[in-house]
């Protein structure tokens, strides 16, 4: 076996794919042990011949497959057509044109009687193409059905083949026709010696003679010409006719099937190989309009070990990823499915291509990035937003009545999914990724129109947090708020505080009053991140009176340290990241936390007197601060005095007092009380929400408060 590097086939443009298909596709009718490979952007031939002897099978054995569209205009079969390349494979007698001879005979069977001024419209094409499908020989099939996918009352047409064979005006079979007689010297007008020429060119990437003025469609953008095309202000659509004939003679194997992806989908569509619907995402270089004119996305499977023709052709004929059980339906699905796939039967990366609506109304299989498969099978953060949700969703987002923000947050959900599949996301790129799922259900909380079409997301599972986790301390006191929640049987997670969702089902919007049981949870997140926090606290108290709550619903599943707290009371340098966090981490599941320790931060003595009368008194009881029995209540008028700012130093009385009268006694007398010196009131406030550790509330209450019951200097009348 000889290995023989094509240089000449890269994976793209797509016509240079297309052609390495077509080249091994021909080379295996004759010596099927030929096998190929995709190396360093070339194709890799494994086959018995020498590079003479392939250069002589092209030149002089190759047997042109049928190709011809007589349902189409343009097709060298009516009035107006150019039919000089038709009329000289008819009137050639060569062996090699045996066949294709005689399929244009047969073709012109199928027309007789049929008016030859126009090509055929509705159902006298679908007619026409169910009459050549019973006349044409097996060698002519395998066209057809690349071109035309005959179902139901009306044909379909594969996008890789435009509309059945041509692309606007520009019909494929009569260029290739064209072609033919210019690489196999029909005619005479060309030498073997030119043909030889291209055929370098074509497979090894060999200078040659000058290309010929011919459009190539949508398979090659580069060649198309038009404005800006090269040096000057325009350029002619250059080819090389080996070029064309190859690349067609590779689209055979993209024979569409006639079978619905899932038939209770209800974007079910017919089913291409590799062929899915546009998603303007991943690349970066698809915008709206490009999305809602394209003919859909195409991904071309490389491998990276030799594999021989029929195992190619069986790849791509079944050709349908699937999702689960759910075969993939756009590109979004299709790169969610390779990454959970692991290396899908040996492919080592796919390379994508959006046929997008360029020039004019004139389509261009456009290169888009390429999307390299992993080794093992992956399950990414994200699939989490399945069931259902991301559907429903992105239908929402793309419906043109949708406000510009959803289809925004779309595209960069999209983007998202696009860059973040089959990879290990940093810290870093998983808040980011959280935080977008935050402005996503926030956008979708402040509309009554989106609640309507789309459910709140779905309770992310606990694997986001330690994806999540930078160990830094806004990190840490945003995962301590999310995990808010209440020891009582009354359930009052943060997420319900933060957007009208149920406490008991997150999945579902609550009415539009945010009432449960005629007391509203529902809090917002409106404000800088003090004002939230405070208003949030304010709102769990107020319910914890309210519903008669046996404790304050101040718990969480984690918390924060004494350092944490310490750098929080200090300044606002961290408030914008917690609030960034804040809203994903509500989504998530929050693990309960292994780490008790509660750090050595230098927290004010004041603030320490103010957050134990805040501790919940399941903690208190559990330190032995408290009596298993006993309540501390919550001081009267404590809060409002700490937001009105000027007195704090009697909401620190305030907070003596009550733990004094409680059995708590602090280590200060009354005479000698700490003061809020240095520290914000309003940061104060805001701190007093956020839930520590268990060991930095131990701490607390050994700096703050006595270990034995002696008696506390009495307060002055």
């Amino acid at each position: 076996m000889n290995d023989i590097t094509l240089g000449g086939c890269s994976p793209t443009p797509l016509a240079s794919y297309l052609k390495a298909l077509g080249i091994l596709r021909l080379l295996s009718a004759h010596h099927p042990k030929t096998r190929a490979a995709w190396r360093n952007e070339s194709l890799l031939l494994q086959t018995p011949l020498t590079r003479e002897q392939m250069e002589q099978f092209f030149l002089h054995d190759y047997q042109p497959t049928p190709i011809m569209a007589p349902w189409n205009g343009g097709s060298g079969f009516y009035e107006k057509d150019d039919k000089d390349a038709l009329i000289a494979i008819l009137q050639n007698d060569t062996g090699r044109l045996d066949s294709y001879r005689k399929c244009l005979q047969l073709a012109e069977q199928a027309l007789t009687d049929m008016n030859r001024s126009v090509s055929p419209k509705d159902e006298e094409k679908t007619l026409l193409l169910i009459r050549m499908r019973g006349l044409l020989p097996d060698e002519a099939l395998s066209w057809l059905d690349a071109a035309v996918l005959l179902t139901g009352e009306k044909p379909d047409y594969p996008p890789l083949l435009g509309t059945g064979g041509n692309d606007g005006r520009l019909d494929f079979t009569n260029n290739f026709m064209q072609h033919i007689v210019k690489v196999l010297c029909l005619t005479g007008k060309n030498t073997e010696a030119e043909s030889r020429g291209w055929l370098h060119l074509a497979l090894y990437g060999d200078t040659a003679p000058g290309l010929i003025n011919k459009k190539i469609g949508q398979f090659s953008p580069g060649q198309a010409g038009g404005p800006n095309a090269t040096t000057g202000f325009d350029a002619d659509a250059t080819i090389n006719p080996w070029d064309f004939v190859l690349m067609i003679e590779g689209a055979l194997p993209f024979a569409a099937a006639a079978v619905r992806r899932n038939a209770d989908d209800p974007y079910g569509v017919l089913s291409y190989p590799f062929t899915v619907k546009t998603v303007g995402a991943g690349s970066g270089s698809l915008g709206v309009g490009d999305t809602a004119n394209a003919r859909g996305e195409l991904w071309m499977p490389l491998w990276d070990q030799p594999a021989n023709y029929a195992e190619i052709r069986a790849l791509l004929s079944e050709g349908r990823i699937a999702l689960g059980r759910k075969p993939a339906r756009d590109a979004l699905d299709f790169v969610r499915a390779i990454h959970h796939l692991g290396s899908y039967r040996g492919i080592r990366s796919f390379q994508r291509y959006g046929l997008l609506m360029r020039s004019g109304k004139a389509y261009l299989a456009t290169p888009l990035e390429r999307i390299e498969v992993t080794n093992k099978p992956r399950t990414n953060l994200l699939d989490d937003l399945d069931q259902g949700w991301l559907m429903k969703y992105r239908r929402f987002a793309q419906d043109e009545t949708a406000a510009h923000h959803f289809q925004a947050l779309r595209q960069r959900l999209e983007n998202a999914f696009f860059d973040f599949s089959g990879k290990e996301s940093s810290s870093t790129e998983t808040q980011a990724i959280l935080a977008l799922l935050g402005e996503i259900q926030s956008a979708l909380a402040s509309s009554s129109k989106a609640r309507e079409a789309v459910d709140p997301l779905p309770r992310l599972s606990d694997h986001w947090i330690p994806a999540a986790d930078d160990h830094t301390p806004a990190f840490r006191i945003a995962r301590a708020l999310a995990g808010l929640r209440s020891n009582d049987k009354f359930p009052f997670p943060l997420r319900a505080q933060l957007f009208p969702v149920h406490p008991r089902s997150p999945n579902k919007w609550i009415d539009a009053a945010n009432n449960i049981g005629n007391v509203r949870i529902y809090t917002g997140t409106a404000g800088n991140l003090p004002h939230l926090l405070r208003n949030l606290l304010d709102r769990r108290l107020w319910l914890a009176e309210k519903l008669e709550m046996n404790d304050k619903p101040l718990l969480s599943y984690s918390g924060a340290t004494l350092d944490d707290i310490a750098a929080f009371l200090q300044d606002d340098r961290m408030d914008q990241r917690i609030a960034t966090l804040l809203p994903g981490l509500s989504l998530c599941k929050i693990p309960e936390e292994d780490d008790r320790t509660g750090g050595n931060g230098p927290v004010s003595a004041a603030f320490a007197l103010l957050k134990l009368c805040l501790t919940p008194d399941s903690i208190l009881r559990s330190l032995n601060a408290l009596g298993q029995k006993e309540h501390l209540p919550l001081p009267a008028g404590m809060l409002a005095k700490l937001y009105s700012g000027h007195k704090s130093g009697r909401a620190v009385e305030a907070a003596w007092r009550r733990l004094h009268a409680s059995g708590l006694n602090p280590v200060f007398s009354y005479n000698t009380l700490p003061t809020l010196e240095g520290i914000s009131a309003q940061r104060a406030a805001a701190a007093l929400l956020i839930p520590l550790r268990y060991g930095a509330y131990g701490k607390l209450v050994s700096r703050v408060l006595k270990k034995t019951s002696e008696e506390a200097g009495s307060p002055a009348a």
